[in-house]
């Protein structure tokens, strides 16, 4: 503010007299006094006043030949008191209050500003004893209408960009909620599955329970009553963890299944979070990836968190098979009732001993720097989801044997909303 009002107040002009000077210093001067709105104003005000009428003079000082300190105070001091005079309107009538009426504020803007000039001529008048005109404050008037309305161009274009900047911000917040539901959904499946291998080692148990029961009761010489009590003992602890894992799932399956429009999306604002998502997760990888996607045939809208846990698992899975830069494709094609969806890279591809094995839960081939292996979860889960929703995956190798390339194909009635 300090800089740009005193260059600003040199477009000026001089509607009155040589003294008496309009200038663009002054809708500047608004407009910053609306942004920094924690500032108090007196102090702007202060020091604008004395810098705008130093900078005049220094002006002179170098544009004139015959300068002279006391004619050149005289005719710039009374823009201290105009500038000073319009924070101390600022503040008495607390034009922040309007913040968020800009027609309010560019009324009272007209009005300070008019007042403002008033004060300045008022301070011309008691040392240079100008005089003024009817017309003077007429062209006052409309000059003081033409700068509000300057800003109130700048107020409404800050008010575009702030409104562009938070819908930026919420879609963001979006699409970090949407991945971490889908997330939570994949977590759910393999909750679910955990839920099913309680059950049987509980069943399991108590089956040994009851045969080393009927033991007891045939007086065999056999000990069976410590094993006995130690398999209802197992029965039971399973049993209660499967408790437990039942409350979490009912809490998660409650999360995922209130659904609503939000549920279900356009399938190229889905591919585009999950491009967003693995280029940032590339560029924390430190590697160089560049995603290319194309999408065929008219699509209904589909299941958030399904649709995205599956292509981000795939997606993600390539992004770490890729050692340094690649490319990661994604090809989208409706084939009447089925989705085909293809995930090519150009990575080192599958060797063709693991291609049994990589849809096997907790076998990985990738390993951090560390020598930590990856948890070899995603793809499993990606075939169990795809055979759930009676679809099919396949992998075989990409053009030339370079990298690989999934296919997986799923029936569209199990992905859209039903009624």
């Amino acid at each position: 503010m300090m800089f740009t009002v005193p260059l600003a107040g040199e477009l000026n002009f001089y509607p009155i007299n040589e003294t008496f000077r309009i200038s663009f210093g002054a809708p500047m001067f608004f407009f910053f006094l609306l942004l920094f709105q924690k500032t108090p104003v007196f102090i702007p005000g202060f020091l604008i006043g004395i810098i705008i009428v130093g900078f005049r003079i220094l002006i002179d000082w170098i544009m004139q030949e015959d300068f002279t300190w006391i004619f050149s105070l005289q005719e710039h001091y009374s823009s201290f008191f105009y500038y000073f005079t319009y924070s101390v309107l600022f503040y008495l009538i607390k034009v922040n209050r309007f913040y968020n009426q800009p027609l309010i504020i560019t009324c009272i803007g007209i009005t300070m500003e008019i007042l403002s000039d008033f004060m300045e001529l008022i301070m011309q008048y008691l040392i240079l004893r100008t005089t003024v005109t009817v017309g003077a404050f007429n062209e006052i008037i409309i000059i003081a209408i033409s700068h509000n309305f300057i800003v109130l161009s700048f107020l409404n274009m800050l008010k575009l960009y702030e409104a562009r900047l938070k819908e930026r911000q919420i879609r963001k917040q979006n699409e970090h909620m949407l991945m971490l539901i889908s997330n939570l959904y994949e977590e759910s499946v393999h909750l679910k599955k955990t839920l099913q291998n309680a059950e049987n080692i509980t069943k399991k148990s108590y089956d040994l329970y009851k045969n080393l029961n009927y033991l007891k009761k045939q007086n065999t010489s056999f000990p069976v009553e410590e094993f006995r009590r130690q398999a209802l003992e197992i029965a039971g602890e399973v049993h209660e963890i499967k408790k437990d894992n039942q409350r979490i799932f009912a809490g998660l399956a409650k999360l995922i299944s209130d659904e609503s429009l939000a549920d279900y999306m356009d399938i190229h604002e889905l591919i585009n979070i999950i491009l967003r998502t693995n280029e940032k997760y590339a560029l924390l990888l430190e590697k160089d990836i560049q995603f290319v996607c194309t999408i065929e045939g008219i699509h209904p809208y589909y299941h958030v968190f399904t649709v995205l846990s599956i292509i981000n698992n795939v997606v993600a899975n390539a992004v770490e098979a890729i050692n340094k830069d690649g490319i990661i494709t994604i090809s989208i094609e409706r084939e009447n009732d089925w989705i085909k969806i293809q995930i090519s890279d150009n990575g080192p591809g599958v060797a063709p001993r693991y291609r049994n094995l990589i849809f096997k839960p907790g076998f990985t081939s990738k390993y951090d720097h560390s020598g930590n292996p990856s948890t070899g979860i995603g793809l499993s889960y990606v075939k169990g989801m795809v055979e759930q929703f009676k679809g099919n995956i396949t992998i075989h190798d990409g053009a030339e044997g370079k990298g690989s390339i999934f296919t997986i194909q799923l029936l569209i009635d199990y992905l859209i909303k039903k009624g």
